[in-house]
């Protein structure tokens, strides 16, 4: 029997505005997370996107800091995340869990006015969400008074370290109280990850929880085969087959996201790319428009695709296969939410082989094949021209082992001069030797 938000210790009336909202069962890492954390415990989870982390975390802390006293204008937790956009995630969730409390937070994340941020901390939340390098950066402004600091969330702390912020992290744990609870979210745990938990975390509860390893049932997934010259203009025939619907295509490249958008612009489509490189503005103003217009493409490397929920996306696309498995079942669970139907394609290039194993083990099944043709207007000009050559060059009538030569013992190649010996190289040596016998 599966158990209800009303048996892993939050109170009634968070339960009751859980309820109001949809929120009914926990996910198996929320119900093995929050009555340790209700209780005071260190905990660290092992758990990927996808499983419901973010209740987990944030559920116990809300009701914690509902029912006790605040000191004025210090803020009582800290939840780092990598990026923005998940750390604009946890802040759409903080809004929805904690209706009808007096709880507020602050979003200190990069590409934003810092003047602007700084004006959230005027107004005394009791919760950061922020990326360790924008918190370090007003924390050393002295904009941040970490004193009284109970709670302190580290999230997907393997991303932390691929990004290169475990040095800022460590300043932020240290800055923060001795007594505080800590909280540690990681998809692996490396020998970096275990050491960090070792150092700073007292006597954690320590909890696995599998990612969601099987795609929603409403999600028709299709591998299309077809080779790296020709994947622009084959994602070009997949978007004309469901001309005039939104979709999402994955790259793993940032710069691959700008080629590709680049490309289905030219060809007519209405692509738009989003990357950790573009500013805030250019990135808020894209998923506005993405989420209020039909017919785009949004072409998105994974790490900016957190946070990106929209209920009724009938596509996505891996122009590129995931280099980590896992990312697939994330990358198509865009599409098919809420009981919508939903279509997954993925480009499989003869590279691609292992990555598409990986997938398949991880699924526990094969994905159905489809056979499409690039139709001639789709074509890239590239392929044009090899299509009216001929697949392959001409051979030339003779080949180069055929042509004549003279022999070695005729005609010895001289080092930079082919086999023809200028003049001022000749050299008579019986002419010499017969001197030197005189």
């Amino acid at each position: 029997m599966k158990q209800l938000f009303s048996s892993v210790g939050l109170t009634d009336t968070l339960v009751a505005n859980l309820n109001a909202i949809g929120f009914v069962t926990p996910t198996p890492v929320q119900e093995q997370a929050i009555p340790h954390i209700l209780a005071g415990r260190d905990v660290c989870a092992c758990a990927a996107t996808g499983t419901g982390k973010t209740g987990a975390y944030l559920l116990p802390i809300i009701d914690v800091l509902t029912h006790s006293r605040k000191r004025v204008g210090m803020p009582r937790a800290i939840i780092l995340a990598p990026t923005r956009e998940l750390a604009m995630q946890v802040v759409e969730n903080f809004k929805s869990f904690a209706k009808g409390t007096n709880l507020k937070c602050a979003l200190l994340v990069g590409g934003e006015w810092v003047n602007e941020q700084e004006k959230q901390l005027k107004r005394k939340p009791d919760i950061i969400i922020a990326t360790p390098g924008r918190l370090m950066d007003v924390q050393d402004r002295g904009k941040v008074i970490t004193h009284d600091v109970r709670f302190l969330v580290i999230d997907e702390a393997d991303r932390m370290l691929d990004m290169g912020f475990m040095p800022d992290v460590e300043k932020i744990i240290s800055f923060c109280p001795k007594n505080k609870q800590m909280i540690l979210f990681s998809a692996t745990f490396p020998d970096e990850i275990q050491g960090l938990v070792s150092s700073v975390l007292s006597d954690p509860k320590r909890i696995e929880v599998s990612a969601q390893s099987q795609p929603a049932q409403t999600i028709s997934q299709y591998k299309v085969l077809t080779t790296p010259d020709d994947k622009r203009p084959m994602l070009r025939a997949l978007l004309k087959k469901h001309q005039n619907e939104s979709a999402i295509v994955f790259c793993n490249r940032k710069k691959d996201v700008d080629i590709v958008a680049k490309s289905l612009n030219a060809h007519g489509f209405k692509g738009m790319p989003i990357h950790g490189d573009l500013s805030q503005n250019v990135r808020n103003e894209t998923l506005d428009r993405f989420r209020n217009e039909k017919g785009l493409i949004l072409v998105a490397s994974d790490v900016a695709a957190r946070g990106i929920d929209i209920d009724e996306l009938p596509l996505v696309i891996n122009f590129d296969l995931p280099i980590n498995a896992e990312d697939y079942i994330h990358r198509i669970g865009r599409t098919g939410r809420a009981g919508n139907l939903g279509i997954a394609y993925s480009l499989v290039t003869p590279k691609d082989d292992k990555l598409f194993k990986a997938i398949k083990k991880l699924i526990g099944k094969d994905i159905e094949e489809i056979e499409m043709e690039i139709p001639e207007d789709l074509q890239s000009k590239r392929g044009k021209r090899i299509q009216e050559k001929g697949e392959s060059r001409k051979p030339s009538k003779q080949r180069h082992s055929e042509v004549k030569t003279e022999s070695r013992e005729e005609r010895v190649p001289v080092i930079g001069f082919g086999n023809d010996t200028p003049k001022f190289m000749q050299v008579d040596l019986g002419k010499y030797l017969g001197k030197s016998a005189a």
